[in-house]
């Protein structure tokens, strides 16, 4: 679906000319997450808040990597400012263990949580990873918010709401 959106806009573009900017974004995360929506950081942390059972799927060893939203908008500025009118990835390149981020979390939580494994869902995706090369390179971009300032700023946020 993503790629059929990229190749209409692309199509659109040469048809109407029009200026288009594509960006992919990768897991991004941030404080006003819903913490019934489902992704992983906000289902750690409210289940670290909560005293619940933080839930890893599969083994916990496929990857993910978590892009500070300030970090992702200013990336998106940028790239709505650019001449680029192909896709451009948009996220953060470090790379996270599931388990990893659980142990994280719990620890910024000081939580006592017991991570529980569950089933891994079928189309569960074992690496997800941006090369943001080009993001830097044609937009002089990278994220400057690292995990754990994030982290902070989030968790604080969903202690606030809970």
């Amino acid at each position: 679906g993503k790629r059929v959106a990229e190749a209409l806009c692309i199509a659109y573009e040469n048809y109407n000319n029009v200026d288009i900017r594509i960006a992919r974004i990768f897991n991004t995360y941030g404080p006003f997450m819903d913490p019934k929506d489902g992704r992983v950081v906000s289902n750690f942390i409210v289940q670290a808040l909560k005293g619940d059972p933080i839930t890893v799927y599969g083994d916990g060893l496929q990857t993910r990597s978590f892009c500070f939203v300030d970090d992702l908008v200013e990336g998106l500025i940028r790239l709505m400012n650019s001449n680029y009118t192909r896709p451009v990835n948009l996220g953060n390149p470090d790379e996270y263990t599931m388990i990893e981020f659980a142990k994280i979390i719990k620890k910024k939580v000081l939580s006592n949580s017991d991570i529980v494994f569950q089933e891994l869902p079928v189309d569960d995706p074992k690496k997800r990873c941006p090369d943001i090369s080009l993001a830097n390179k044609i937009l002089d971009w990278k994220p400057n918010i690292m995990l754990d300032e994030g982290l902070e700023k989030t968790i604080e946020w969903y202690r606030s709401i809970l």
